[in-house]
């Protein structure tokens, strides 16, 4: 699968329209994200509501794949975005069925190249996988359903992580911080955008 870094995924989001990149009510991401802190806070082994046990190990591996660690901020996982996810499809039953259904499809795929799912693939044989479905102008017809899919969960996935405490930080995002003194806009902002003060 080629690799895509966290600014190009920024860069996606942020020229996708939000109402298509984000789905979802913004009270209905804020709790979830909320309730995800909470229990990435308990430091306890979490119990998936909404995901059954293979389903859980699948999503957890999948949102790595999609957002792993790097030199910037921890994974998927490590932001909480399985819990948030778990919280969402608790919140909109609507979900449930093209995610828990997307991820047979995975499982159904795999078994069809490899004789196992997802989870029991080798790096590689879920690279091949996962590059049929993840560019959609070079996805075959019959994978479709998978491209559908993939989108949604990939879309899924940046909501749970730059909705996290960890992908606001990954973000470097500085807004909501009391300013001093104004000094105006850096000289060299004003050049790029070829104005001046008078």
């Amino acid at each position: 699968m080629s690799v895509i870094d966290r600014r190009e995924a920024i860069q996606i989001i942020a020229v996708a329209p939000l109402a298509v990149a984000f789905r979802w009510a913004p009270e209905s991401v804020r709790e979830a994200a909320a309730l995800a802190r909470e229990a990435l806070a308990r430091g306890t082994l979490y119990e998936p509501k909404n995901f059954n046990a293979h389903e859980w190990e699948t999503v957890r591996l999948l949102v790595d794949i999609i957002l792993p660690q790097d030199e910037r901020s921890g994974s998927a996982t490590d932001a909480g975005v399985p819990e948030f996810m778990d919280f969402m499809l608790g919140d909109d039953p609507d979900l449930q069925t093209p995610i828990r259904g997307g991820l047979g499809w995975l499982d159904r795929s795999c078994d069809d190249r490899y004789g196992k799912t997802f989870v029991a693939c080798t790096a590689v044989e879920r690279a091949a996988v996962l590059d049929a479905i993840a560019w959609p102008k070079r996805a075959k017809p019959e994978h479709s359903a998978g491209v559908a899919f993939f989108n949604s969960f990939r879309d899924f996935t940046a909501s749970g992580f730059f909705s996290s405490r960890m992908g606001v930080q990954d973000l470097r995002y500085i807004g909501n911080t009391f300013v001093t003194e104004w000094k105006g806009c850096p000289p060299e902002a004003l050049a790029k955008l070829g104005v001046h003060y008078e």
